[in-house]
């Protein structure tokens, strides 16, 4: 496991990165500045196609709240402070109407330098109020997906979808935030549109923020609707992992496209990095046989 060093020049690098002029793996870095590189350079390569990646902050025992709900305090402020950094990377960060509801967020950058992603809410049913925060208008784009007609303030942008039983297809919403420009996104919660997202086989990559907390009971982070009998037949993705100070990061790649992003574009390795399963493995992943896709 690769300690991060997120110096000021080590992230100034990958926002170079993140915006097409640098590479992450040239220069002299420390190991932990070359550990930063490593994780955060191939998610801001623009070199290799639109990218979806999701995130998500659990305890030990697998929990992402208390029964009554609480989730605030999960992720240590290292895990925060990754949130925010995968933030200042993507064009847009997705959450469920339940997440907005219940946690209220802002869905901004604050905790380290970088531009605000667009935010975007899976609203089906209009639920959302006009007032939450990840509404206001702060000159980021707020786009919400809704199958009901229901009008919004100005300058909220209205993706309308039909629906099916309960839920939108994860492929379909995707499909609309392409189609509306946003080639990097981020999922952010809650763990029931994640699970939809990895099941559709439209993650890149998934990354797992687990906190040194032990709640007992709760919603769990992932529960896919087609869970599979057999261990064999269960998914390993390709990964490394990274300590983030409080938490420790398991980078999960889930496509081809995500273990190309991690090969240096110019052939120089970042030394030290801990990787769990072989590359083999990624050739596997597209017909993992429990993330069947979505028609």
């Amino acid at each position: 496991m690769q300690p991060l060093d997120v110096t000021p020049r080590v992230w100034e690098r990958v926002l170079s990165v993140n915006a097409g002029t640098a590479c992450a793996c040239c220069g002299s870095w420390s190991a932990g500045e070359q550990a930063t590189l490593a994780l955060y350079g191939s998610l801001a390569r623009r070199d290799l196609g639109p990218l979806t990646v999701a995130q998500i902050g659990q305890s030990l025992d697998g929990r992402i709240a208390t029964v009554a709900g609480d989730a605030r305090d999960v992720s240590g402020q290292g895990g925060l402070a990754h949130l925010h950094r995968l933030r200042a990377l993507v064009d847009g960060v997705v959450i469920g109407v339940g997440t907005a509801l219940h946690d209220d967020p802002r869905l901004t950058v604050r905790l380290c330098p970088g531009h605000n992603p667009a935010r975007v809410v899976i609203d089906p049913n209009g639920r959302l109020p006009d007032d939450a925060p990840m509404l206001r208008d702060d000159g980021t784009r707020r786009i919400v997906i809704q199958a009901v007609e229901r009008r919004r303030p100005a300058g909220v942008e209205v993706i309308r979808l039909s629906l099916g039983e309960r839920f939108f297809p994860a492929r379909t919403v995707l499909q609309a935030l392409r189609k509306a420009g946003l080639e990097k996104i981020l999922i952010e919660g809650g763990g029931i549109t994640i699970s939809r997202f990895l099941e559709a086989r439209l993650l890149n990559r998934l990354h797992v923020a687990v906190a040194p907390l032990l709640i007992g009971a709760g919603p769990s982070a992932l529960t896919t609707q087609r869970p599979e009998l057999k261990l064999a037949d269960c998914v390993r993705p390709e990964t490394r992992v990274f300590s983030l100070g409080t938490d420790v990061l398991f980078d999960c790649a889930l496509s081809e496209d995500a273990v190309k992003a991690d090969v240096p574009v110019h052939g120089r390795a970042s030394a030290g990095l801990q990787r769990v399963h072989s590359i083999g493995n990624a050739a596997r992943l597209a017909g993992a046989a429990n993330l069947t896709p979505e028609t």
